[in-house]
């Protein structure tokens, strides 16, 4: 069972704003909608990618409804090929299952061997919702507090991407 008191503890340690809810597990982005209504902010994707010799992971942010293209992500990061890691180099890398990743996991890759990408678009918006490492519950939260809050204060970084979805 994952441990998400961590994500909590530094929450609350560097005073971030955020709505909790609690609800069954969910597993597919449609099962997502009645909780992006209730909490009135939209969830992104989070994709656990590698490289060809899975020497390098990476952590993709994506809005939730775009096209996403291995192909072009590759060629905008100027890796020769992407594909999607394994559940078990995820549980390994961030202690998490499929489904229950985000970019708060970025906590526990202490060694920093996680890069972060995130889709350019997803700053439009001014809230997000994503899971605390467990998809049986979700919190929002302002997107500016999580990239100029919570991430900064992680080391994180996100390299930023216009992804096209073509």
């Amino acid at each position: 069972m994952f441990d998400n008191k961590p994500i909590f503890d530094m929450l609350d340690q560097l005073k971030v704003d955020y709505r909790l809810l609690r609800h069954e597990d969910v597993h597919t982005m449609e099962d997502l909608a009645p909780i992006e209504e209730k909490l009135g902010a939209p969830f992104f994707r989070n994709l656990f990618l590698c490289n060809r010799q899975k020497t390098q992971y990476y952590l993709m942010l994506i809005i939730g409804d775009k096209p996403f293209r291995t192909a072009e992500v590759s060629k905008l990061l100027g890796v020769a090929r992407l594909s999607f890691g394994s559940a078990e180099a995820l549980e390994e890398q961030l202690g998490v299952h499929p489904g229950a990743v985000n970019p708060l996991s970025l906590l526990f890759d202490k060694e920093k061997d996680i890069c972060l990408v995130a889709d350019r678009d997803i700053l439009k918006y001014p809230e997000v919702c994503m899971h605390p490492g467990d998809n049986g519950m979700s919190i929002a939260m302002k997107t500016s507090d999580l990239f100029d809050v919570v991430l900064r204060r992680m080391g994180r970084t996100p390299v930023w991407l216009d992804v096209k979805g073509e």
